[in-house]
């Protein structure tokens, strides 16, 4: 069967910054980037908030939904389910349009749904739709959510069960290559580190799979293993910037650590530039950008310690009320209880936590949920003591200390390019909101965005009416 129908694909790779972009393109280390670039309308995107709201989770419910941060109130990672309003694969899907959402962060999605959707590994609440993508959700969200550890604690059904749903699900010969080169590498090399960009190939395999049997006319696609490159390895590429120097072993292993998160999303834009159809609309995003991460260094640079064991830090300060634990990324992770009494009772026995005198967890509370996460930041020494409530236990027997030093910080500045079918290239001066998006979208298929969608579509004014198929580029909206 031949795809005859218009589409758009958004791919979403989070936090790639437009400096770096441009600097990797000039040395010709990016050949797909370089070719979509030169077939796309340019823009930067700036994003409306700042600290502590400049956030991935909250600037991506900005680009699904077209609300900005103080009309959604999406704050935390995993409570995308909060958004009051469809976001922009809801309209299409009530439209009739068959849509497919591919690992995008922080969603909600309403039923009867017209395709499928793969939250991200985050997500503790949204449930992949349908049901059968639980296997690989499962999957992926533990070896996420562990990546800081040696070992991934996943059994040897796991892996069988993860296996079979790839073999029937698109999985590459290009794929199991990759991975077992990763892996013999591991044995002999520091390169653990590199696992990632293997799950970003299967996860493309999983969407290709997607795309050629549902044939969705609006895709979403969601990677953020360069954005993780960044925060612990910029030192490495820029370390001019940085008053903590890395060592020599050090950048044996890391000096292109972040040229290599670039390089593996390049190849993976030029596997979506051959599966791409003559129709299709490839629009690329990322919501926001990264910068060096400086404002630690006087303090020796910024580290962090996450629990060994969720349940052993809850039982040293005594909680016994029933409760359910979601790791996030970092150092936070979520606390679900029952009522509120619980949740107040918890808050106040996990900000108990001592490390020489020093609060070690930093503990809100929404109603019946709590997130927390470890607030030391600087080293600590291998006999520390943590002094809870009743007893004292050492402190490393909680917690670990994640592998790096955080360098990279987020930035307001993002990448957004809309490679029409024409493949004609403007470069647009003007910085456009993330929350012309969701509308410039939904004009691509001529459907008219809802009341609450304030931002502007960078489809220019007066042409909605004139556009009769998705390959219509438009006009200049700088």
């Amino acid at each position: 069967m031949i795809k005859t129908e218009p589409s758009v694909i958004l791919l979403e790779f989070n936090e790639l910054s437009p400096r770096l972009m441009d600097h990797f393109m000039a040395k010709r280390k990016l050949p797909n980037f370089s070719r979509l670039h030169r077939e796309a309308h340019v823009y930067v995107t700036k994003a409306k908030e700042k600290s502590p709201y400049l956030e991935p989770w909250i600037q991506w419910v900005n680009v699904h939904s077209g609300l900005n941060y103080e009309d959604h109130k999406v704050f935390r990672l995993d409570e995308g389910q909060k958004l009051k309003v469809p976001c922009v694969w809801d309209i299409l899907s009530k439209e009739g349009h068959r849509v497919g959402v591919c690992g995008s962060m922080n969603v909600r999605y309403e039923t009867p749904f017209n395709g499928y959707v793969l939250p991200d590994p985050w997500s503790s609440v949204v449930e992949p739709y349908p049901e059968s993508l639980k296997t690989y959700f499962n999957f992926v969200q533990k070896n996420v959510m562990e990546h800081t550890r040696d070992r991934v604690p996943l059994s040897k059904a796991e892996y069988l069960g993860f296996l079979g749903f790839m073999l029937r699900s698109g999985l590459s010969v290009n794929t199991v290559a990759a991975s077992i080169r990763q892996l013999l590498s591991e044995r002999i090399r520091r390169t653990h580190w590199k696992r990632a960009v293997i799950l970003d190939r299967l996860q493309f395999d999983l969407f290709a799979h997607y795309w050629k049997e549902l044939r969705p006319e609006f895709s979403t696609f969601f990677l953020n293993s360069t954005a993780h490159f960044q925060h612990m390895y910029w030192r490495n590429m820029e370390p001019e910037h940085f008053k903590m120097k890395p060592t020599a072993e050090e950048q044996a292993v890391f000096e292109e650590a972040v040229l290599f998160g670039y390089q593996e999303m390049d190849r993976l834009v030029g596997r979506f530039l051959k599966l791409c159809g003559p129709n299709t609309t490839l629009i690329f995003c990322t919501a926001l950008g990264q910068q060096p991460c400086l404002k630690y260094e006087d303090e020796g640079g910024k580290c962090f310690h996450r629990p060994k064991d969720f349940e052993k830090l809850l039982g040293v300060v005594g909680v016994t009320a029933p409760h359910k634990v979601s790791a996030m990324m970092s150092e936070t992770f979520h606390v679900y209880f029952q009522n509120e009494a619980d949740a107040i009772a918890t808050q106040a026995q996990l900000t108990s936590l001592r490390l020489s005198g020093e609060q070690t967890l930093n503990v809100n509370r929404e109603k019946d949920v709590l997130t927390a996460g470890c607030c030391i930041s600087h080293a600590v020494g291998r006999d520390a003591m943590l002094t809870g409530p009743s007893r004292a236990v050492p402190f490393f027997d909680i917690f670990y200390q994640a592998e790096g030093t955080k360098s990279g910080m987020h930035d307001s500045d993002g990448i957004l390019w809309i490679r029409y079918p024409d493949l004609a290239h403007r470069i647009h001066s003007e910085k456009v909101a993330l929350t012309s998006i969701a509308p410039t979208i939904l004009d691509l298929f001529q459907v008219e965005p809802p009341a609450h969608m304030k931002g502007s579509s960078l489809l220019a004014m007066g042409r909605r009416s004139s556009i009769s198929s998705l390959g219509a580029a438009p006009v200049s909206a700088a």
